[in-house]
């Protein structure tokens, strides 16, 4: 296995050494682990190769801006580009490459494998996180690993693994974390306030959101935000998704889905997670996906938000029937 993923690791070294043009992209609407992730290959490779043009792209997060900024490019300039993929298994949802001609895929990724296939790929969905599989890919190569870097890649893990507590959490996220910190000596106990600081007003938002969730008797959780409540408590609409993980301790859930209307794009945005049904293969019926517990989709149509929220309940309904027999 160290045989493997060392030359795994050379091939990927040796791809991004072949192009002076490398373009680092991850999927719409991104968190921490996402952007994170982005931002610090981008910010390794070009110290270790400065002579090189690399673009960090996508819509940008306000609230996520403490990462670092993104890159404003003109995509149809670049002739001759590698195209990093991050966090992201299939090209619907990958954000920011419309008019970028690659020659080639690199991609890094802890999600089930879809439709995208790297050139060079190293997919593993036991991995907390992508952040984790870029540490140890920094860790493990000459690529440049300093102390801002690390600190992004820090908070990505912790984000995706909401702090180790999930399930994604393994032996070797712990181990790739004592390596990262002996590497770095980064103060992590200050990085925590960018991650977890909130506003009144986002507090009484999260407590508008426990006080109106619906649960069925097969313990699956449902609440679409109105966007009058957004406004209401002055949050963004990225709160929704902000505070789907605080209801994992919720003894009455197994499963729960956040709806929010995105009137911008015209489309509803979804975040799911369960502590027991697998979800993503559900969510992949509707223009979605993601992890077995964690997974998310865009809708379009309100019915479909029905049938999903149909699907997954019955999911719930068959889960505790397995669990009892």
């Amino acid at each position: 296995m160290i045989t493997i993923k060392r030359d795994l690791f050379r091939k990927i070294v040796k791809i991004i050494k072949s192009y002076d043009e490398i373009v680092i992209a991850r999927h719409i609407g991104p968190d921490p682990d996402a952007i994170a992730s982005q931002i610090a290959l981008r910010d390794s490779i070009k110290a270790t190769f400065p002579h090189k043009k690399v673009y960090a792209v996508g819509a940008g997060v306000h609230k996520f801006k403490y990462l670092g900024n993104l890159d404003k490019v003109e995509l149809t300039e670049l002739k001759n580009a590698l195209l990093i993929v991050l966090d992201v298994p299939n090209f619907a949802r990958i954000d920011g490459i419309e008019d970028l001609e690659y020659q080639a895929i690199l991609k890094i990724d802890h999600h089930p494998a879809e439709d995208i296939i790297g050139n060079v790929d190293w997919t593993d969905d036991t991995k907390s996180s992508t952040c984790e599989m870029i540490t140890e890919l920094l860790l493990d190569t000459k690529l440049v690993l300093d102390t801002k870097i690390a600190e992004d890649l820090y908070i990505g893990i912790v984000f995706d693994s909401d702090r180790f507590l999930l399930q994604n959490t393994s032996l070797e996220t712990f181990n790739i974390i004592y390596r990262l910190l002996n590497a770095t000596h980064i103060n992590f106990v200050s990085l925590y306030d960018n991650l977890y600081e909130r506003s009144i007003a986002e507090e009484k938002f999260r407590a508008y959101l426990t006080n109106n969730i619906e649960i069925s008797k097969n313990g699956f959780g449902f609440i679409n935000v109105d966007n009058t409540a957004l406004e209401k408590y002055h949050v963004e609409i990225t709160a929704v998704s902000n505070h789907v993980n605080d209801f994992y301790f919720i003894k009455e859930l197994i499963c729960w889905m956040f709806v929010v209307y995105d009137e911008k794009n015209a489309i509803f945005k979804v975040n799911i997670r369960s502590r027991g049904p697998i979800v993503n293969e559900i969510a992949s019926k509707y223009n979605g996906g993601g992890h077995k517990y964690a997974s998310g989709a865009r809708v379009k149509d309100l019915k479909d938000i029905t049938k999903l929220r149909e699907d997954l309940d019955r999911a719930c309904e068959n889960y505790y029937s397995e669990q009892n027999n």
